[in-house]
């Protein structure tokens, strides 16, 4: 891992931890969004990419709530590969978002470590539609370690329709559910390990409204019960163009 990136995780983990050892009465967890059931629309589409578009995003600990950064996301370059640059308000530049093509995704920095895929996979349904789903499979190397690649596979499977109300507006979103289960650390420490994401995705700005992720993983001598957790974070748009 190059030095500024870990800088920016080491940062990170050690916010988070600062927030995590606050008195825990005058902190709650972040509730779970509640948006308000639509039905299936017709004709819908993603907008597609533009140089120029942004997104704002709050980015929330789920475990007690608080806010920990602003992350300011900018389409950048629009070709064979959509390029989405990323700028932390607490940390500077962060890895660049990749898709080939719109909607299927490269290089991903969302996790961490970021990840690189051999092949790429789609970052939301491949149909709008309630009731769509599907599983891939891939590996991906971490960002400046090209030598080693990993197992990665990822269930994504739309649920409802949903109106949710964030700070940058109201927004008619397709909730879906993404989940990988069983995937390869990097960490040859990690017996086991799964990630889930719950997605507000809003077909109108070409992106989420709330993104809500965790993940957790085994280490030797412990168990499911007592797995270790990864962050818990929801971001949640704050404004967009």
């Amino acid at each position: 891992m190059a030095t500024s990136e870990l800088q920016v995780n080491l940062g990170r983990r050690a916010l988070l931890l600062t927030a995590a050892s606050l008195p825990v009465a005058c902190l709650s967890s972040l509730p779970f969004p509640q948006g308000v059931s639509e039905p299936q629309p017709f004709d819908i589409h993603m907008r597609p990419p533009q140089v120029g578009q942004q997104w704002v995003y709050n980015i929330k600990n789920v475990f007690n709530s608080l806010s920990i950064d602003i992350i300011t996301e900018t389409v950048v370059s629009v070709g064979e590969q959509v390029r989405i640059s990323r700028l932390s308000q607490k940390f500077g530049a962060l890895p660049d978002e990749i898709q080939k093509p719109w909607g299927y995704v490269l290089q991903d920095p969302h996790w961490n470590p970021p990840q690189k895929f051999q092949k790429t996979i789609p970052l939301w349904p491949e149909e709008l539609r309630v009731g769509w789903s599907g599983f891939y499979r891939t590996r991906y190397e971490v960002l400046g370690y090209p030598d080693n690649s990993y197992y990665w596979g990822l269930n994504i499977d739309a649920q409802a329709w949903e109106s949710v109300q964030v700070p940058a507006g109201n927004f008619l979103t397709l909730k879906y559910h993404s989940s990988a289960p069983q995937f390869q650390s990097n960490d040859f420490s990690r017996l086991a390990n799964w990630r889930d994401e719950d997605v507000w995705l809003s077909p109108k700005i070409g992106r989420w409204v709330i993104r809500r992720s965790s993940g957790r993983y085994v280490l030797s001598g412990s168990t499911i019960a007592t797995a270790l957790w990864e962050d818990y974070l929801e971001s949640e748009l704050i404004s967009w163009k």
